[in-house]
């Protein structure tokens, strides 16, 4: 189960991250309705999450009070990206120190956050969709 959750993992950060890629820097501030995040802020919670993950992986007690990294810490496109990569690395780092001993907190830790990740990529299909943008998984 170890290497099928690490291969998880990996595919939908890969996903996430060139979707963020190849968005149109121009429209990461942009919503597509009210009450809804930007682009840019979907990804900050996504990289929030996963710092989350990879502290719970280490067994550190992490806080989610603030469900979404700063906009000072991210600001731009590229700083977005940057989070949003280290984010994956880091649990995937943790995932490798287990060494294929992941046991059934851990396993169900990460298997949530690969749901959750996978409900964020979908919004961000759609954002994806309304600007024009055919999503590279699709083509």
């Amino acid at each position: 189960m170890h290497e099928q959750l690490q291969a998880r993992w990996t595919e939908i950060g890969d996903k996430i991250v060139l979707l963020a890629r190849e968005f149109p820097e121009d429209k990461y501030d942009v919503a597509p309705a009210q009450g809804s995040r930007t682009f840019a802020e979907q990804l900050r919670h996504v990289a929030f999450w996963n710092e989350y993950t990879a502290k719970a992986l280490k067994q550190e007690n992490p806080d989610g009070g603030a469900n979404e990294i700063p906009r000072s810490a991210a600001p731009t496109k590229a700083r977005v990206i940057d989070a949003v990569e280290r984010s994956f690395q880091g649990v995937a780092k943790q995932l490798t120190r287990m060494n294929g001993s992941t046991d059934a907190a851990a396993a169900d830790t990460v298997v949530s956050f690969i749901e959750h990740n996978g409900e964020h990529y979908g919004q961000l299909v759609l954002y994806c969709r309304l600007n024009g943008i055919v999503p590279p998984a699709s083509r």
